[in-house]
């Protein structure tokens, strides 16, 4: 290896070409597919689909309502005006299965400026 001596530190060469590269590489989106700002570190949590552990602010959250009473049943409860609560299921996913289940589309540069 080629080294290249600058008064007492001994650099070799490999390495200043990896700091240069790490210089010149672009970035493809400024918040670096996160919405953490710059607080530093986040939570992680796992995907639905996978258990992938994500951060949780790069991972897509999927808010649903499940009935926990049969169709036919809540319809005749509705006619007689008994309210049905619901229950609220959250998952979350990872970027692959958001893309995978079209929760989350491929955009161009462009497009992907826009907030929706």
């Amino acid at each position: 290896l080629q080294q290249l001596s600058l008064g007492k530190n001994i650099l070799h060469t490999r390495y200043i070409y990896a700091l240069e590269q790490l210089i010149i590489m672009p970035k493809k989106r400024k918040s670096g597919g996160r919405s953490k700002g710059g607080k530093g570190r986040s939570d992680y949590v796992q995907c639905s689909n996978c258990s992938t552990l994500v951060p949780k602010d790069k991972a897509k959250k999927s808010t649903t309502r499940v009935n926990l009473v049969e169709h036919q049943l809540a319809r005749e409860l509705r006619a007689t005006g008994t309210y049905i609560a619901s229950q609220k299921q959250l998952k979350y996913y990872c970027i692959s299965c958001a893309v995978h289940y079209k929760l989350v589309k491929v955009r161009s540069t462009k497009d992907r400026r826009n907030r929706h």
